[in-house]
């Protein structure tokens, strides 16, 4: 078997003496879209800040393209080629929608095929619009395009959303579903944390559930969408 492309082993994080994550473990092969699912507050975005170094494990390991990350430092992370779209999007306000996308350009998988200024602009025609507007002057529903076209624009082998849709209008939702699935078709390792199941079924390939730090459930979208005790379980919907 080859390599997995993230694998989490036995992770656990803490806040000083608050202890969030109490064993995670979390497989990705390359190409492959994952979820991680859960009420708020079971410990989704820690496993994420944990997988990018913004905060340190206490405990297993993290190991990304077959190399141990969980004692390294976020910006290293980054340059071996793990791209995160954080939740609030945290573009920069005073800078143009080019200028943010054109200061995170790298090449970081060595694809003969990059992502480019032209090519984001392709992906997300509103960006190229509105190339010349600061970022405080976009919807939220344009930020979050300009917080994933910055992502891409790094080129990275796995690509990180916190909060995919979160706070966006129902017609901004499904522009960026159709993004996930155009990205999962073209081969880009995707995981995501999002509420809306439904679609998440739609595009991705197995799904986590986090309880209070643990995992709760894991399996395939077929056998996510055929159980929907869980959803009532460990959801809440």
């Amino acid at each position: 078997m080859s390599t997995p492309l993230l694998e989490v082993t036995g992770l656990q994080t803490a806040y000083g003496s608050s202890q969030v994550l109490f064993g995670i473990d979390l497989t990705i092969a390359a190409g492959e879209v994952a979820t991680l699912l859960g009420r708020n507050g079971m410990g989704k975005t820690t496993t994420l800040r944990s997988i990018t170094g913004l905060t340190r494990a206490r405990a297993g390991s993290i190991r990304f393209r077959g190399t141990a990350i969980e004692s390294l430092a976020a910006d290293r992370i980054a340059r071996m080629g793990v791209a995160l779209v954080p939740e609030g999007r945290q573009i920069f306000p005073n800078l143009s929608v080019r200028e943010n996308l054109v200061a995170f350009a790298a090449n970081r998988n060595g694809t003969q095929a990059p992502w480019t200024l032209d090519r984001v602009f392709e992906f997300f025609p509103r960006l190229a619009e509105r190339a010349s507007n600061m970022g405080n002057q976009l919807s939220g529903g344009e930020q979050q395009m300009l917080a994933i076209g910055r992502a891409l624009m790094t080129n990275p082998h796995l690509l990180i959303l916190d909060e995919a849709t979160e706070g966006l209008a129902p017609l901004v939702r499904e522009e960026i579903w159709r993004c996930l699935s155009a990205l999962k078709g073209s081969g880009q390792t995707i995981l995501v944390i999002d509420k809306y199941v439904e679609r998440l079924i739609q595009i991705a390939d197995h799904h986590t559930i986090i309880e209070r730090g643990r995992v709760a459930w894991h399996g395939s979208s077929a056998a996510l969408d055929a159980d929907h005790d869980l959803w009532h379980r460990y959801l809440g919907v």
